[in-house]
């Protein structure tokens, strides 16, 4: 095991080099820089552009350098920790991003626990039902919550929560604790505008987690060992916890390479709608002004998690299933 980890770790050095490689390719593609996009936006406006200022940041933050002399700066300034400086908010990467990342990981954890915890006992319920009206009933909202675009619901959500609770949700926060230090208050509004977010962005992952556990749990459940533990008279509830149940858990173990980015990414277009602080909608707000710096750091710490996302997956699959683990042994 401590081979196979060390293996995997040596493999992500090239392989975050080359994703590296590409964001900062892509961030390029498009013409121009965010001080190109600022001098349109202010001819626009009819407001004249001071071009000498404009030429020394571009020469202070090497915008006139070749493509790869900038992209190995980038690369030196990543690993050093420097995550680069955003031009739209004026200030290091590391502070724009400040509250946002603790308000992207409090909806994002929340959608996690919300989407487990309903998803898991329905799947259950489902597979060893079928077929039952309860089943039928269950797999129509299941299907309803797949096939409902996330944006819709939250419109949807918001008008509701605005007429039967009179709350106003546009942020995560009262206006008055923007910006504000934590206290008590600043949480408990934080959890009164919380629900939203985490109800509308868990649906469609509630749903298709839900018929993902019920299929496998199926799966589980035809098997000869299932078959052969009912024989011999092993109570019911022992004999789904302790094997087919277990078994069935390895979408929700093989989801955890894409939790990890989620948790600090969030989702964007909800983000957009509902108008979230949150680190999703700062990604699509820096790809839509070219801030490159900020779009393109933020971009590798999403790719850094999603690495060791699937790393930590691949490690609770073969400890859980032990079918996983025979196969190496046998590869080998």
């Amino acid at each position: 095991m401590l081979r196979y980890v060390a293996h995997r770790l040596l493999i992500m050095v090239p392989t975050l080099i080359a994703i590296s490689f590409i964001v900062f390719v892509v961030i390029q593609l498009p013409p121009g820089d965010y001080l190109t996009t600022l001098i349109e936006e202010l001819r626009e406006l009819g407001e004249p552009a001071d071009l000498k200022q404009i030429e020394a940041l571009r020469e202070e933050y090497g915008l006139d350098q070749p493509f790869l002399i900038q992209y190995v700066e980038w690369v030196a300034g990543l690993v050093q920790g420097d995550l680069g400086y955003s031009f739209e908010y004026e200030q290091p990467v590391a502070d724009v991003v400040g509250d946002r990342l603790w308000l992207s990981f409090i909806v994002s954890v929340a959608t996690i626990i919300f989407t487990w915890i309903v998803a898991f006992p329905i799947g259950v319920y489902s597979a060893t039902h079928q077929y039952s009206w309860a089943d039928n009933s269950l797999t129509f909202l299941g299907f309803l919550g797949l096939a409902t675009p996330n944006f819709l619901l939250a419109l949807v959500m918001v008008y509701f929560a605005n007429v039967w609770f009179g709350t106003e949700i546009g942020g995560l926060m009262d206006e008055r604790y923007i910006g504000q230090p934590w206290s008590w208050g600043k949480i408990v509004s934080v959890l009164e505008h919380l629900w939203i977010p985490v109800i509308v962005i868990g649906t469609s992952g509630t749903a298709g987690m839900i018929r993902r556990l019920r299929a496998n749990l199926l799966d589980e459940l035809q098997k000869q060992y299932v078959v052969t533990g009912r024989a011999k008279g092993l109570p019911p509830f022992r004999l789904l916890v302790k094997y087919p149940l277990r078994m069935s858990l390895n979408p929700f173990i093989s989801d955890i390479g894409d939790l990890l980015p989620q948790v600090i990414s969030g989702a964007v277009i909800v983000s957009v709608v509902l108008n979230l602080p949150t680190t999703g909608k700062m990604l699509y707000e820096a790809l839509l002004s070219q801030d490159m710096y900020l779009a393109g750091s933020f971009l590798m710490f999403l790719a850094l998690l999603t690495v060791l996302g699937v790393l930590v997956s691949d490690l609770a699959l073969a400890l859980l299933d032990p079918r996983i683990r025979l196969q190496g042994r046998a590869a080998r």
